[in-house]
C-alpha cells in the first residue's frame, strides 16, 4: 500500500517533532507543510529537510491531492476553525490538544466530523508516556482494583525566561484558552483515562491573573467520577500550575480498594509478600523538554488506526470530554459553583 500522504499545518516546535515522528514510519510521507506566511513555511522547510509545496492558506493546501492526513499544531483558538475546514475537505485530522477553547467551537467540530466520517486523534501525548501505559495495564490487570481516588498534577514553571516560542499567545486566553485547558488538559486526560469512569462533576479554584497572564495560571479542579453496578464513583483532584518556579512535574497518585500507585512505585494485593512500595523502572513523563515526548507512538497509533479503519480511543469525541471538563472547572472557579456535566 502507497504511505498516506501527510501535511503538517502550523510550524512551531510541536510541528517538527510531527515531522520526525511522521519520517520515522514507512506509512507516511510529507507532501505538504502549511504557515501563517510563505516565507515561514519555506524557512522551516529548508530546517526539516522538506521537500514539498509550502502554503500559507489552508484551502489551498487541502485541494492538494495528496494530502490524506492533516496535522493541526497551530494555536489553540485555531484548532476548531482548521479543523473544520480540513474534516469538509474529507482527510484524516490529528489535532494537538486541547481540541478547542470552547463550547461552541467543541460542537462545532464534532459536528463536522461526524457529517465527514474522518478518523480523528486529540494529542494527548502523555497516553504514550511509559509510566501511564504502565499505569493503565495496572489497572486494567486489577492490580489496583476500583480507584476511589486520583490526583494529577501539570506543575511546569512557564514564564518569560523560559524561552518558549509559544509564549507570546499562551498568555493570552483569547488564544490559549486557559492554562487549565493548555496544559492542565494533561492530568484532566490522565485522570479520565486511568479512573476509567467520565466525569459528572466538577468544583474549580483558581489564582489571579500574575505576570504576563491575563487570566489565572494556577487552578485546582475537584471531580466526581460517575462510577458504575451502583457503585460510587471515584472522586480526584487535578491542578495546573505555570506561575510558580519549579521544574517541570507530573505527579500521578492512584487509590485503589486492592492497591495504590505512587508515581513508579507500588502498592498491591498482587503482591502477597510485599514489605515496601515496588519501584517500577520506567520512563517519567516529567520532562520540560517537549523532545522526550513520546510522540512517535501517537503518530504510529494514528497512522494504524487509518490503515486498520479502526477509530482510536483518543479521538476528537473522547478529545472533546476532556476538554469539556477543563472548560467545566473554569466556569466554576469564576462562578463559585459546582458545574454539572455533560456541558454538550
Amino acid at each position: 500500500m502507497s504511505p498516506y500522504g501527510v501535511a503538517i499545518w502550523g510550524s512551531g516546535y510541536v510541528a517538527g517533532e510531527h515531522v520526525r515522528a511522521y519520517r520515522a514510519n514507512s506509512q507516511a510521507r510529507i507532501v505538504a507543510l502549511g504557515s501563517r506566511t510563505l516565507e515561514g513555511a519555506r524557512a522551516k522547510a529548508q530546517q526539516w529537510g522538506l521537500d514539498c509545496p509550502v502554503y500559507d492558506d489552508l484551502e489551498k493546501l487541502l485541494a492538494n491531492p495528496e494530502v490524506d492526513i492533516v496535522s493541526v499544531c497551530t494555536p489553540n483558538d485555531q484548532h476548531a476553525r482548521d479543523a473544520i475546514a480540513i474534516a469538509r475537505a474529507g482527510k484524516h485530522i490529528l489535532i494537538e490538544k486541547p481540541p478547542a477553547t470552547d463550547l461552541d467551537s467543541l460542537r462545532a467540530m464534532g459536528d463536522a466530523v461526524r457529517r465527514a466520517g474522518v478518523k480523528t486523534l486529540v494529542g494527548f501525548v502523555l497516553r504514550w508516556n511509559p509510566l501511564l501505559q504502565t499505569a493503565k495495564a495496572l489497572v486494567d490487570d486489577g492490580a489496583l482494583g476500583r480507584i476511589v481516588m486520583a490526583q494529577v498534577d501539570y506543575w511546569h514553571h512557564i514564564g518569560r525566561d523560559a524561552g518558549l516560542p509559544m509564549y507570546h499567545w499562551l498568555v493570552q486566553k483569547e488564544h490559549s484558552g486557559g492554562i487549565f485547558l493548555a496544559g492542565g488538559s494533561h492530568a484532566v486526560d490522565a485522570a479520565r483515562w486511568l479512573v476509567g469512569e467520565e466525569v459528572i462533576e466538577v468544583f474549580g479554584y483558581a489564582s489571579g491573573p500574575s505576570g504576563d497572564y491575563d487570566y489565572p495560571p494556577t487552578v485546582v479542579g475537584l471531580l466526581r467520577f460517575a462510577g458504575r453496578g451502583g457503585r460510587a464513583g471515584a472522586i480526584a483532584r487535578v491542578s495546573a500550575c505555570v506561575e510558580a518556579n519549579i521544574p517541570y512535574v507530573f505527579n500521578l497518585d492512584l487509590l485503589g480498594e486492592d492497591g495504590s500507585l505512587r508515581g513508579n512505585r507500588l502498592w498491591s494485593r498482587k503482591l502477597p509478600g510485599q514489605t515496601g512500595w515496588a519501584e517500577i523502572p520506567t520512563i517519567m513523563p516529567d520532562s520540560g523538554d517537549v523532545s522526550h515526548h513520546p510522540f512517535q507512538g501517537e503518530i504510529d497509533h494514528f497512522l494504524q488506526c487509518i490503515a486498520t479503519g479502526v477509530e482510536s480511543p483518543l479521538n476528537l469525541e473522547d478529545g472533546i470530554k476532556t476538554a469539556e471538563v477543563c472548560l467545566a472547572v473554569e466556569q466554576s472557579a469564576a462562578t463559585g459553583q459546582p458545574v454539572r456535566l455533560p456541558l454538550l
